[in-house]
């Protein structure tokens, strides 16, 4: 083809050059626009690069919607709110028509139907017209929650043809529990995205349940930091509203900080609108027969594949307050929001609560400031209390997982009575939720109190205290105290054990085999049993008794595996698979006949399939208990990033910085820890980076006394030159 154009061209040349020739001659000297040494050149560009015209944006494409990225509007949406926390949200219309918002949607929706991440690139304009039109149809109220067969957009797997379906199809789809419509799952994602950074500026620090950046172990982490002394615990259950309250309650409690007319009716929507959850007839159920033996199902291509069998296992021992998760209407995802929405209310009472009971006594050797917030204790062993005599300050905490709350009290009995009096009238006024005594018992710390399958207790220690008295002496005396121990509990293992058919009997459990890995390979099984243990290494992190807990679900699991090798390769007893398999079944268990090279040597050749051992089969693998401090005021890593990058936006941390600058000058780190380090030589008192840098009088004082040593230095630095120069005069 190139050879054709360019003998076309040269061909072409040559004509133009003859009549340019000729017209030369007519006309004299005068050389046209295409001249004898110009023409040739000019046609060669003009038929080689002829400009290509480019076809404009297409008005109608709903790409050209996308002028942002969706996650840099989700992280707007984060600063501003967390900006200003109490500022009440009208406008949020906006945000609901911004497309990256759907778009983001989208892409959320299709990692859970499909359990694969759909890029934005690779959305087709289809999709993309349909996604469009449902969010126009939102705008303008035209879309209905729990459509079942009229939809603005279906899910990628969903392929069938609704108008060709018959009636007795249609009339099942309509009557019977169907899954959630794609076009739904969208809608609540968008509401969850604009929502969700509006409350979380605002939610109490004492809840921490369906919150990001809190889960259980936070939990068990302030427990052991903040109630270490308490005497009285209220433990309550609420979670009956988390099966669902009145519309009106719900409404109430989100327009006290959402007035945006269009988001509120369609939460209000979705919680009017009734589900159906009815079953298909008997009749049709046994036209159905169930064959024999089933094969197996084969997953298509865009399907989620199942849990895996370990964690399948591990979700069987999720404790009582983490196991029910609210579900209200067709708000699907939103629900747990907007149950901590209405319970947050609770959190704000119980926080007035908290500062009116608050006490301070002078005789306390912990709790003895006026405001109750300051820093108790040593913050590396926080559990450690010491006794301070009869006359205690009087102090009560308070934390909420989901719908179970944990109430601590240092004080008489009689002033958690009184509490648990008041807590029933709120929960009566507020939620129309009738509690009694036995609902919110009121029980003391030496019984062991039972909070997401840890045990709290409290022990009695006689540490030796050594201070340092006048003088420099150094005194050493016998101390007591109570000790807060936080333990996984034995017993609520041993059941969970027992209902997903592990174990049988309860004074001395016996594993069970676990048929349900009969047919995977041993080094499968093994592989599966050994993230299960990993997984329950760290949910039992911060217990006390980890090494024993863990060792015991290793006992366990170790026990059921040899039972199902005995069993699948006829060994008869558990002791003939450890003398094969090792104590850890890390060895094969099953040779063919016929093979004379060594496991180790298949192993090399690639021949055999490597089998990893069973891990923590003794107790002294197991890790040892996460006794790391915990801060008083702990905010999750996304909240300190928004606060810090917030501060840093600030002029006036700008401003104040050079100030600063201008004030004090720079100090080099060198510098800076060989002053705290001098400091403390000569003083004798620490001092942090905090106290360098507070405004108050007292951090003036402190930085002066810092910045003394260095003029004190400074000054007999010059004394002495001085001394030196005198003497120099004198000898002259």
């Amino acid at each position: 083809m190139r050879r054709g154009i360019s003998l076309l061209t040269r061909q072409f040349l040559k004509d133009s050059r003859v009549t340019i020739t000729t017209s030369r001659d007519v006309f004299g000297s005068h050389r046209g626009p295409l001249g004898s040494r110009d023409g040739g050149f000019f046609l060669f560009r003009f038929f080689s690069f002829t400009p290509m015209h480019r076809r404009g944006p297409d008005p109608d494409d709903p790409a050209n919607l996308i002028k942002e990225d969706g996650v840099s509007v989700c992280s707007q949406m984060w600063i501003e709110n967390f900006k200003e926390p109490d500022r009440i949200a009208t406008n949020l219309s906006s945000y609901l028509r911004r497309f990256e918002l759907w778009v983001l949607a989208y892409q959320k929706a299709c990692i859970d139907e499909t359990g694969s991440y759909v890029p934005k690139s690779s959305i087709q304009r289809a999709e993309l017209e349909d996604l469009l039109a449902l969010r126009n149809a939102v705008l303008d109220n035209r879309f209905r929650w729990g459509s079942r067969l009229e939809f603005f957009i279906k899910s990628p797997r969903d392929k069938t043809e609704y108008q060709s379906l018959s009636k007795r199809k249609i009339k099942a789809i309509l009557t019977t529990t169907q899954p959630t419509p794609f076009q739904d799952k969208i809608v609540q994602e968008v509401l969850l995205m604009i929502l969700e950074p509006i409350y979380e500026a605002r939610f109490s620090q004492k809840s921490f349940a369906f919150r990001p950046g809190r889960n259980a172990h936070t939990v068990l982490r302030v427990i052991r930091r903040n109630f270490a002394g308490y005497l009285w615990y209220i433990k309550g259950d609420l979670s009956t509203i988390l099966d669902g309250m009145k519309v009106g309650l719900v409404i109430g409690s989100l327009m006290r900080d959402v007035r945006d007319k269009k988001i509120v009716d369609l939460v209000k929507a979705a919680l009017i609108t009734p589900v159906i959850t009815s079953k298909p007839d008997d009749g049709e159920q046994k036209k159905k027969k169930k064959r024999k033996y089933q094969k197996k199902r084969v997953l298509a291509e865009d399907e989620p594949k199942p849990d895996p069998y370990w964690l399948d296992t591990f979700f069987g021992f999720a404790p009582e307050e983490a196991g029910k998760l609210p579900n209200w209407g067709h708000c699907g995802i939103l629900s747990p929001l907007l149950a901590n929405i209405c319970l947050d209310e609770l959190d704000r009472w119980m926080e007035s609560k908290i500062k009116e009971f608050y006490r301070p006594s002078k005789s306390d050797v912990i709790w003895n400031s006026p405001e109750g917030e300051a820093e108790h204790g040593n913050t590396s062993w926080p559990e450690f209390v010491p006794t301070s005599g009869p006359d205690k300050t009087r102090k009560m905490d308070y934390v909420r997982f989901g719908g179970h709350i944990l109430i601590g009290v240092r004080g008489p009995r009689a002033d958690a009575a009184t509490l648990r009096k008041q807590l029933i009238e709120f929960c009566d006024q507020k939620y129309m939720l009738k509690l009694d005594n036995e609902s919110l018992p009121i029980e003391h710390i030496t019984k062991g109190i039972m909070f997401l399958d840890h045990v709290l207790c409290r022990r009695v220690v006689y540490p030796t205290l050594r201070y340092t008295a006048t003088g420099g002496k150094i005194i050493s005396e016998k101390g007591v105290g109570t000790l807060l121990s936080v333990t996984a509990s034995l017993k609520q293992c041993i059941r969970q054990f027992r209902k997903l058919n592990f174990i049988k009997g309860d004074r001395d459990p016996d594993p069970q085999p676990c048929f349900r890995m009969f047919h995977a390979t041993q080094a499968h099984t093994n592989a599966q049993m050994n993230k299960f243990l990993s997984t329950m290494v760290e949910w039992y992190r911060y217990a006390d008794n980890r090494k024993k807990i863990v060792n015991f679900c290793s006992y366990i699991i170790r026990g059921s595996l040899a039972k199902l090798y005995a069993a699948k390769y006829k060994l008869r007893s558990r002791a003939k698979v450890y003398k094969i398999g090792a104590r850890n079944l890390s060895r094969p268990l099953k040779e063919k006949k016929g093979q004379s090279p060594d496991y180790h040597n298949l192993l090399r050749m690639g021949l055999a399939e490597s089998i990893d051992g069973l891990q923590y089969t003794r107790m002294s693998l197991v890790p040892e208990t996460d006794y790391s401090p915990f801060p008083c005021n702990w905010r999750p890593d996304h909240e300190k990033a928004l606060m810090e990058y917030i501060r840093l936006d600030d002029s006036k941390t700008l401003e104040e910085q050079r100030s600063c600058i201008r004030e004090q000058g720079l100090v080099c780190p060198q510098e800076y820890i060989s002053m705290l380090v001098w400091n403390y030589k000569r003083n004798t008192v620490r001092m942090d980076q905090l106290s360098l840098h507070s405004s108050s009088d007292n951090g003036i004082e402190s930085r002066q006394l810092l910045l003394g040593s260095n003029l004190e230095k400074k000054g007999d630095d010059c004394k002495e030159e001085q001394d030196d120069e005198r003497l120099y005069v004198a000898q002259g």
